[in-house]
């Protein structure tokens, strides 16, 4: 039985336009062949990429960030997370990054939970979860100043049966956080019962790699008018 596991697939693409330059994200119009349907048309956010931090103390609790994210209206409960984008940044990179940024926290101990395209449908954007321990506050000295919606953060420990229960009732909607929640508390029951998870490090290759490198902000924008 051959491995499950997802297969990339680059199509015949007859035609690819920037239709919508964005603040942060991209609209880029595509036309192309797949041989059981030829001359599709989609529209798709052309997005960095992000990563996302599942961060579990020496009590096995597992941060959770409070933000106001403005298009469902809600502040959520999230995981440490951010974009890919920094030029050239490798995800590990920009996973410690915003550990320091957003939680005035490093870590000692990192592996890679999973690998996600959150909606495969309308964005080109994957995220890597990484799982970081041994945890350090960072001086108060040499902390992050956040701005904007992350000025408002609240962070609270939360007992991963805890946050199992908020998923399960509705009460955690982040799709990255109830992931998260998941991943970690298979990992720490596993580890309880003495049958660790193995898990990858934090050098093994992404098999989905976000956008191509046609998908830049250099082409011309497609109005009505044009």
């Amino acid at each position: 039985m051959s491995t499950l596991q997802d297969e990339t697939h680059t199509p015949n693409i007859t035609a690819s336009e920037l239709v919508y330059r964005g603040a942060v994200w991209d609209v880029r119009r595509e036309t192309f062949d797949l041989p059981e349907a030829p001359g599709l048309v989609r529209d798709m956010m052309a997005h960095t990429g992000a990563v996302g931090v599942a961060v579990v103390d020496e009590q096995q609790r597992i941060l959770l960030i409070q933000q106001y994210r403005h298009p469902v209206r809600a502040r959520l409960w999230e995981v440490p997370a951010g974009l890919l984008d920094v030029a050239g940044e490798d995800p590990f990179d920009a996973a410690k990054r915003e550990l320091v940024e957003e939680a005035d926290l490093t870590a000692k101990r990192w592996e890679v939970l999973s690998d996600s395209c959150l909606t495969p449908g309308g964005s080109s954007e994957t995220m890597r979860l990484f799982l970081a321990r041994d945890i350090s506050l960072v001086p108060e000295a040499e902390r992050h100043e956040r701005s904007e919606e992350e000025a408002g953060l609240r962070f609270r420990w939360v007992d991963i049966d805890e946050a199992l229960d908020a998923v399960v009732m509705g009460r955690i909607t982040n799709a990255i956080a109830q992931l998260a929640i998941l991943q970690v508390s298979r990992v720490l029951r596993a580890e309880a019962e003495g049958s660790p998870v193995s898990l990858r490090s934090v050098e093994a290759p992404r098999r989905l790699v976000d956008g191509r490198a046609d998908f830049g902000r250099g082409a011309e924008v497609i109005t009505d008018e044009d």
